[in-house]
């Protein structure tokens, strides 16, 4: 259990089904006390409109569309967030350059290390 995680309210953006779930585990072990998932940008836009996060993981490409409007929602909002994507860093967005990147395939350390590097 990561102390900074612990009691935090996170958002995972992610497409696939079986990362989605696999991510919302790992979270759940460290404590997190409310982990919220969405596969779509539709979906994630809503649940920033009507939720409070402390943190978002950010898929860059959510079933062939980009995520940028989801990205624009999170830091409208001012919640600090990762990109988790098997992408290259080349295909963000300019202006994103600077955000941290978690590439797939990842270690559940790699998250709990991304997460509490954004947090601290």
């Amino acid at each position: 259990m990561s102390d900074l995680l612990s009691g935090r309210r996170v958002l995972v953006v992610e497409d696939e089904s079986l990362i989605l779930f696999l991510m919302e585990d790992i979270l759940a072990d460290l404590g997190c006390r409310d982990v919220s998932g969405a596969s779509t940008v539709a979906k994630a836009i809503s649940l920033i409109e009507s939720e409070s996060f402390d943190a978002a993981t950010l898929d860059m490409n959510l079933g062939g569309e980009d995520s940028n409007l989801v990205a624009d929602a999170l830091l409208e909002r001012g919640i600090p967030f990762i990109f988790c994507t098997g992408n290259s860093k080349s295909d963000m967005r300019e202006g994103f350059g600077d955000h941290a990147v978690l590439y797939k395939p990842f270690r559940d350390a790699d998250l709990t290390a991304a997460l509490t590097q954004l947090l601290s």
